[in-house]
């Protein structure tokens, strides 16, 4: 069972993953607009990262609590991420913004407002599938803040060579937008999640050396 906060969106729930009394920081992830936080990659990395010292916390938005099918508009998407922020940062430890696909969006868009360390994009959906004329880059280049984005090769929201350059990306080879891979491929599907929690696990112990740290340090002065 999570936390449940109201938010005027309705009601939000995060469910947290402790990092322990050693914990450094906060990683938030939010969901997508077709499923909750049951998606394979928000549970690979709830189980492998409180054991490096990062709590994680489980974003459930308000429309996925009340049982709704559809996700709203993004507008409204913000409006319970924003909500239900102090609750992140409750611990005291820098916050990292993230999500998977609408969610990776709302952590892009809100996270310089919110005072986020960083941004963590799984999935992020940088064109709708087949339409990449509607290129959703400026929101993920606006983030504000370190970003890595975790995109799996067969996305047809957009495979990791159509990003940007200069976007740190990890590439998790064969998988599609839910990070699936087939049968058939050189990597099982254990190998393709262990790509995301390690390669998410470098990523946040290199921030801790950079904005985790130095974010730490002023709210101790």
């Amino acid at each position: 069972m999570g936390r449940v906060i109201d938010t005027p969106a309705g009601e939000a729930r995060v469910t947290w993953h402790d990092g322990g009394p050693k914990a450094r920081a906060v990683l938030a992830l939010g969901h997508g607009a077709g499923g909750g936080i049951e998606a394979r990659d928000l549970v690979a990395l709830a189980a492998a990262l409180p054991a490096l010292g990062v709590t994680v916390a489980l974003v459930e938005q308000p429309w996925r609590v009340a049982g709704k099918k559809v996700a709203p508009a993004p507008k409204t998407l913000d409006v319970g991420w924003r909500a239900l922020w102090p609750v992140l940062a409750e611990p005291g430890l820098p916050v990292i913004a993230g999500g998977r696909s609408a969610g990776a969006r709302v952590a892009c868009r809100t996270a310089v407002e919110l005072g986020a360390v960083a941004v963590l994009a799984l999935s992020f959906p940088l064109h709708p599938p087949g339409r990449p004329e509607k290129s959703r880059a400026a929101e993920l280049l606006g983030a504000g803040v370190p970003t890595l984005v975790v995109q799996g090769g067969r996305d047809p929201f957009g495979p990791p060579e159509e990003f940007p350059a200069g976007t740190e990306i990890v590439a998790v080879p064969y998988a599609d937008h839910g990070f699936a891979v087939p049968k058939k491929a050189d990597l099982t599907q254990e190998d393709a999640l262990s790509v995301i929690t390690d390669g998410v696990g470098d990523w946040l112990s290199r921030l801790g050396h950079t904005s985790v740290r130095t974010r730490a340090r002023e709210r101790r002065e």
